[in-house]
């Protein structure tokens, strides 16, 4: 990337954030559905799978060639177990619940519905929190150092792909 009137010759920050956002969850998400396609009986379903799939390894490759471009010096490789593949899973469920429970509220008119999202949001908020702490505990997530947490998205992308 070359420098251009002033703009440096990298991602700017909050750009490299939401790519990481996009890469962890689509990776996350082409794994599972990959795991899952055998078992889906539908051939309708099964099909759809097949595409999402498609377009999950499409975007994928697409955002893996910004990575080069990020703010960072080194990448590093992550281990082998399926611990952050579980953990990134729960985590990227947690997150879509808090946003889709912050959203149904918004449309919510029914003061009893509106109290029962309320309580389902903070609880979500509360998963998720749990679940972010166990993977930071564990390395799983370094979210204070974007050169690894980078590092593990094009791992996991990687690894999704060849799958």
């Amino acid at each position: 990337m070359s420098s251009k009137k002033g703009h440096p010759a990298h991602l700017a920050w909050h750009e490299t954030l939401e790519m990481h956002e996009l890469t962890a969850f689509q990776a996350n998400h082409l794994m599972a559905f990959k795991m899952h396609i055998g078992d889906v009986r539908d051939p309708q379903l099964k099909a759809l799978y097949a595409e999402a799939i498609q377009s999950l390894e499409h975007n994928l490759k697409d955002l893996l060639q910004f990575y080069p471009q990020a703010p960072m010096a080194t990448r590093k490789g992550a281990e082998g177990d399926l611990t952050a593949f579980y953990a990134g899973h729960l985590l990227g469920f947690a997150k879509t619940a808090v946003r889709n429970y912050a959203i149904a509220i918004t449309e919510t008119a029914t003061p009893q519905l509106r109290e029962t999202f309320q309580r389902h949001l903070n609880e979500a908020i509360a998963l998720h929190g749990k679940v972010f702490y166990f993977m930071l505990e564990r390395g799983l997530y370094p979210s204070y150092h974007l050169e690894q947490l980078l590092a593990g998205d094009v791992k996991n992308a990687n690894q999704a792909l060849s799958m």
